[in-house]
């Protein structure tokens, strides 16, 4: 998100969390000071997510002290001690655009200590948020865990969210370029879309 009308609509169609990017190869790399505008309008059940893609600790430190965000998310080379070292939980980006069933596993099972994992179809090396999707089948057999969910990224719009769910049944769905009029705009339609089939799936 880069924009409070955007942050506004997707609280009132009831998002569970908000991702603010600090990432400086990405179209929505906000600064620290203008993601703290959109972080303290967020009411206190919606998760402010900071992510990051080979952040110097410096860096990652700074933007924890202005914008407060409650969960980080991490989409480079970051060991798992670089994305343990803040004291917050942390999401690890897997780029599933690069690898199999098996090579994913052993991805995940390398961070431990992460509080869950986004599956997203970038390859290693690769920004996310760039709308490319992936094989669903390349998920591992019973990934995840209660305390380790995987939220499921990379090419999901309105019209294939509820199919990914079927064929993957992840935690929750993160949605980016297939919501937006243009990088960091959302196109509001397209959200309320996005959350209809999100619940028609889920059977809400």
């Amino acid at each position: 998100m880069t924009r409070m009308a955007d942050c506004d609509a997707a609280v009132a169609l009831g998002v569970d969390a908000i991702g603010l990017v600090f990432a400086e190869r990405s179209a929505r790399c906000l600064s620290p000071h203008q993601a703290r505008g959109l972080r303290a309008a967020l009411p206190p059940l919606v998760t402010a997510v900071a992510l990051f893609m080979d952040a110097t600790a410096e860096q990652v430190d700074r933007v924890i002290a202005i914008v407060q965000p409650q969960l980080l998310q991490f989409h480079g080379s970051e060991s798992p001690a670089d994305c343990a070292r803040h004291g917050l939980p942390y999401l690890r980006a897997v780029p599933m655009g690069a690898l199999g069933a098996a090579d994913a596993r052993a991805y995940m099972d390398r961070y431990a200590g992460a509080a869950g994992f986004v599956l997203d179809g970038h390859a290693s090396g690769a920004a996310g948020g760039s709308g490319t999707g992936f094989d669903w089948n390349q998920v591992p057999a019973a990934a995840g865990h209660a305390h380790q969910p995987l939220l499921l990224a990379g090419g999901l719009r309105a019209d294939n969210v509820a199919a990914a769910i079927a064929a993957v049944h992840p935690y929750g769905v993160d949605v980016c370029s297939g919501i937006e009029a243009s990088p960091g705009c959302k196109d509001r339609n397209a959200m309320q879309q996005f959350v209809a089939q999100v619940r028609h799936a889920d059977g809400c």
